[in-house]
């Protein structure tokens, strides 16, 4: 028995010993080397037009999300562990740990639907990528540049890395969260450009970001959004700042997570092919595909708004004119926003609010008072929501077809098939700033909010990340 055993033994060491000595795969040193080399490499004028619009959207998201729940808490969570000043926490006085920071300003980004959104990908990349490459990039002082290279870098790996497991059709397979998973690979790009990993590095770091990648899709019934917060970025964010900074300290880890025996894609989704993790890397620059929302609402909300607004230009009529509303949007999106008690993401009742103030503002998306007004409340109970299968095959395209009747007879239609925001149907730049100023004017003031827009439009004038620190910080 003890002769088996020293075989058996034997045998496991040189196993592990063959399993040491694998090279990295081609792909995983394309991807290395890419990632290594971004901090040095030019964005094209596009990638670093819609970089910007995307920093800013993020920044003014986590500025408005200080005065909300999930913000708040994040800000209280940051404050207690202010032992370390380094990393700024936005909308507050908060400066304390990269760690804490990325985590605390993740929530804040997050912390309600103001966040940008990447659909191939099934995953808010800005909330996670922004904050991590805030806080690393205050922990080692880069440039505005530097710091626009690292954030695009972020938006190109952590969405690759869910459009390979297969995104929203993985999601509804495994109940996991494409979002952490995303949010934390791409989180970990962005510290990691943020912190001039070399190419060997890198490798380490995605291994860092495997073995923290996570996420249950069970946020799904977080009545409150603090849970959803944590889980779209609060703990990517942080989960890849800790992993950058362990790598820069002198942390190893094994040479390709990506391939081998028990790799990353063995034990999330075995069918995968990893070649789509380094598709068109490089040509392809994910940041311009990815979504700003015009509304401050679900997702799955944008389309419908988009589609009462269109009509209202097209014909003005009052709520109390209209019989019935009736919105077919996607059988997935349908059952996350259908009768919700949120009122940014409950269809029903933004669409009621829309059809009283002919908008849909920040303000009014957080109003959940407003969701007992005896006038919203008639105007919501003549909205039908229909789960619609054809909508549902087109995603991720995200459509919505809206019908009112109104109590003349008069039937209109809308059908939105690109949401303006989209890669499709983009904001320009003028949108992008009116969104941030009345977002961030509240928080911050008006002069300080147009002082930081120009800084962040300019940010490559921005010698070293901790000047933006008094444009951030509460008023």
């Amino acid at each position: 028995m003890r002769g088996a055993g020293g075989l058996l033994a034997a045998a496991a060491l040189e196993r592990r010993r063959s399993l040491a000595a694998d090279a990295p795969s081609p792909v995983m040193l394309r991807l290395s080397t890419y990632m290594s080399e971004a901090r040095e490499r030019a964005l094209p004028a596009d990638a670093l037009e819609k970089t910007k619009h995307h920093t800013l959207d993020t920044l003014a998201a986590m500025i408005s999300g200080s005065r909300l729940p999930p913000g708040r808490l994040a800000i209280q969570f940051a404050r207690a562990q202010a032992g370390t000043t380094i990393a700024t926490v936005a909308g507050s006085k908060v400066v304390c740990g990269p760690m804490e920071a990325a985590l605390a300003n993740g929530m804040l980004a997050h912390s309600d639907e103001t966040d940008d959104t990447h659909a191939p990908s099934q995953s808010h990349p800005g909330c996670a990528v922004v904050p991590a490459a805030l806080a690393a990039g205050e922990q080692f002082g880069i440039d505005g540049t530097r710091f626009l290279r690292a954030i695009a870098l972020g938006y190109d790996v952590g969405p690759r890395v869910t459009m390979t497991l297969g995104a929203l059709a993985y999601m509804d397979e495994s109940h996991r969260s494409t979002h952490t998973i995303s949010a934390e690979f791409g989180a970990a790009a962005a510290a990691g450009s943020a912190a001039s990993l070399n190419a060997q590095q890198m490798r380490w770091l995605l291994d860092y970001a495997a073995q923290q990648a996570s996420g249950i899709a069970a946020w799904q019934r977080d009545t409150e959004h603090i849970e959803k917060s944590l889980v779209f970025a609060g703990f990517g964010a942080r989960s890849g700042v800790t992993a950058a900074l362990l790598i820069q300290v002198g942390g190893t880890g094994i040479d390709d997570i990506f391939s081998g025996a028990d790799n990353f894609f063995q034990a999330f989704q075995p069918k995968s092919d990893p070649e789509k993790l380094v598709e068109k890397l490089g040509e392809r620059f994910e940041v311009t595909r990815t979504s700003i929302k015009k509304w401050t609402v679900g997702s799955p909300i944008q389309a419908p708004l988009d589609a009462l607004e269109l009509m209202f230009k097209k014909r003005m009529f009052n709520a109390d004119q209209v019989r019935s509303v009736t919105v077919r949007v996607a059988t997935n999106e349908a059952s996350i926003v259908d009768n919700r008690e949120i009122p940014d993401i409950c269809l029903q009742h933004m669409v009621a609010v829309m059809l009283i103030d002919k908008t849909a503002s920040f303000k009014a998306a957080h109003d959940a008072a407003r969701m007992k007004d005896p006038a919203v409340l008639k105007q919501r109970a003549k909205v039908q929501l229909i789960p619609d299968e054809e909508l549902q095959r087109r995603l991720p395209q995200r459509e919505a077809i809206v019908e009112v009747t109104l109590t003349d007879g008069a039937e209109l239609t809308e059908r939105v098939e690109a949401v303006r925001g989209s890669a499709e149907n983009p904001m320009n730049r003028e949108e992008i700033v009116a969104k941030s100023r009345d977002l961030m004017t509240p928080v911050i003031g008006a002069d300080q909010c147009n002082r930081l827009i120009d800084r962040i439009l300019n940010v490559e004038a921005v010698k070293d990340i901790r000047e933006l620190r008094p444009l951030l910080q509460a008023a």
